[in-house]
């Protein structure tokens, strides 16, 4: 597309509304679709970039405030501010916003309110409404909830990193902060992570969880209501062998759990958002939700079989180095992981679209439209307003999604030993 085609496409989106400032500086990809740009209220900066033809924008959107700003396929719901950087294959719902200086990549959502302050690198990340992110922050491949409100909400301090990549080079370090049963139905306690700190995936932490400033948290913790505080690691020198993998139970667990929750929150936003579907919920941001969460399915699949493929080696090795001192239940995890991926990859892939049981999902429906019907459909609204027997009964319908998913590694992997989450 030439300079003229560009500037004749720009012109057309400030007859429809559209305030762009300075249009000499804006960028519009010819894939880009003008009908899914509204012109209400939308500003686009001096700098704004905008690609792709799954782009969508909501009306009231800013882009650019504070820096140039590039988007390439991303669904922006009504207010949403993207002050300044880099945003592709996301989706920000309502209100969220990203300060300046962001780098967010494919299979991230904001949900209502969520936000992030400047310099704050996100991919294959989930937050739920209101969750807040400092600045200087690396948090990829993470799910985070809790909290209630704009007042109460769950947040990460600044320069806080996720440690998702091990020396062993594999990716399979998916953290749950919090969980999706209780956590879409918004009236749990905060997480919250103190700055300068750090999470070494993958890890689970639950809700009402703080992690005291400065602390590098290396172990899951459950229980509701704890305060951590650790430090660096133990200080001491010893050989590393690459390929080792001294346990792997906990590693597996955490990224079936995980899995399990990233299909509980594929079939809430399949039934329950789907409920939401409006103007100011257009189609459009729930199959970009739904997209997202597919790409999140992949990612973890595609991570947990990387991971899966080294386990005969890594047996291997083990044999060595052991010196006849081994476990045969870590050598039987092994092998079980390595030989039964391919059938337990083919499991997952076949729940991606489980919704639970027809029943369940009827009544779930039944529930929130009838909450709409009284409230209108301020989603955040609505589901605040549940009594807390609909509440528990959401989360156990969710729960079981969860739990299926789980069983089909249990099935498989017996050498595992499994616990309940």
């Amino acid at each position: 597309m030439n300079c003229t085609d560009c500037t004749e496409r720009i012109s057309r989106l400030m007859e429809k509304g559209v305030c762009v400032p300075a249009p000499g500086s804006v960028e519009l990809g010819a894939d880009v679709d003008l009908d899914r740009i509204s012109g209400d209220g939308v500003i686009l900066h001096a700098g704004a970039r905008i690609r792709g033809a799954k782009t969508y924008i909501c009306a009231g959107a800013v882009l650019g405030r504070e820096a140039p700003v590039s988007i390439e396929n991303c669904q922006l719901g009504p207010g949403v501010e993207l002050k300044g950087g880099y945003f592709k294959d996301a989706v920000f719902l309502a209100k969220s916003a990203m300060g300046s200086g962001a780098h967010v990549r494919e299979g991230t959502i904001l949900e209502e309110e969520a936000s992030g302050a400047h310099t704050v690198g996100l991919k294959q990340t989930i937050l739920f409404p209101y969750v807040t992110l400092g600045s200087l922050i690396n948090f990829c491949d993470c799910f985070m909830a809790g909290g209630t409100s704009r007042r109460d909400h769950s947040e990460v301090g600044s320069s806080y990193i996720h440690f998702n990549f091990t020396p062993n080079q594999d990716k399979a370090t998916a953290s749950l902060l919090g969980d999706v049963p209780r956590g879409v139905m918004l009236n749990q306690p905060p997480i919250f992570l103190g700055g300068q700190g750090g999470l070494v995936g993958p890890c689970r932490l639950a809700f009402g969880t703080v992690v005291a400033a400065g602390s590098i948290c290396r172990k899951d913790e459950v229980r509701p209501g704890r305060l951590l505080v650790a430090g660096g690691a133990r200080g001491g020198n010893i050989p590393f062998v690459a390929g080792m993998y001294r346990s792997i139970r906990r590693i597996v667990q955490n990224n079936v759990l995980y899995l399990g929750n990233l299909v509980a929150l594929r079939a809430w936003y399949a039934v329950v958002r789907r409920q939401f579907v409006s103007r100011e919920f257009p189609e459009e941001l729930l199959a970009g939700l739904l997209e997202k969460v597919d790409m999140g399915i992949d990612e973890r699949i595609r991570r947990l079989g990387a991971f899966s493929e080294k386990m005969s080696e890594s047996a291997r090795i083990y044999r060595e180095l052991a010196a006849g001192n081994v476990s045969e239940d870590l050598l039987a995890q092994k092998a079980q992981l390595h030989d039964r991926w391919p059938v337990l990859s083919q499991r997952f892939e076949a729940l991606r679209g489980y919704t639970g049981e027809d029943g369940e999902v009827e009544r779930m429906i039944n529930v929130i439209q009838a909450g709409i019907a009284r409230g209108g459909r301020d989603y955040p609204g609505v589901i605040k307003q549940l009594d807390s027997g609909m509440t528990e009964a959401g989360s156990r319908w969710l729960q079981t999604i969860v739990d299926h998913c789980a069983g089909a590694a249990h099935d498989l992997l017996p050498a595992f030993g499994w616990t309940a989450p």
